[in-house]
């Protein structure tokens, strides 16, 4: 961040020493663990998010995103993420948010957003856009009544003939 110029502020949990020592050394304050509730707030006094999933989430649960790119794209703040398999397509890469696969993509990518205003606002503005069509609370309730009367509307019985047990 230093090389960037920029301020920037870490949360997360389960971060080693050596780690933070890291994060220091590069200019980077470390928080530590932040509640939901306050994730919001946050986003609302800084301009860019990055976002790094927990290992497990990136292997054993691949394909199941955290929370927090919903919570980032939701408060309109351009996102820059890790890859993750997005295997229901819930989001559109490069549209919506940035992937960075390296290091050093992630910086190039902080540097565009830095200094290209209005990349930066339609990006946040294109995935806070995805957010309001397709995933917000109404949505959820919408699936989970319909997986619920899926569930709840009595089924046929399964009729065979010709078939006897033995």
């Amino acid at each position: 961040m230093k090389r960037l110029g920029i301020r920037a502020r870490v949360h997360g949990v389960r971060y080693p020493a050596e780690a933070i020592d890291r994060l220091q050394n590069s200019g980077i304050e470390y928080r530590g663990w932040l509640a939901n509730f306050d994730v919001p707030e946050i986003f609302a006094r800084f301009r860019i998010t990055v976002h790094i999933p927990r290992q497990p989430y990136s292997t054993a649960l691949r394909g199941i995103p955290t929370i927090r790119p919903f919570e980032a794209l939701a408060c309109g703040i351009p996102l820059v993420s890790a890859p993750w398999d997005d295997m229901e397509g819930l989001f559109r890469p490069g549209t919506d948010y940035l992937v960075a696969r390296t290091g050093t993509e992630i910086m190039e990518h902080l540097r565009t957003l830095c200094t290209d205003r209005d990349f930066s606002a339609q990006l946040a503005s294109n995935g806070r856009e995805t957010i309001l069509a397709r995933h917000t609370c109404s949505h959820r309730v919408d699936e989970l009544l319909t997986i619920y009367r899926e569930i709840a509307t009595p089924q046929k019985e399964l009729v065979t003939t010709g078939l006897t047990a033995t």
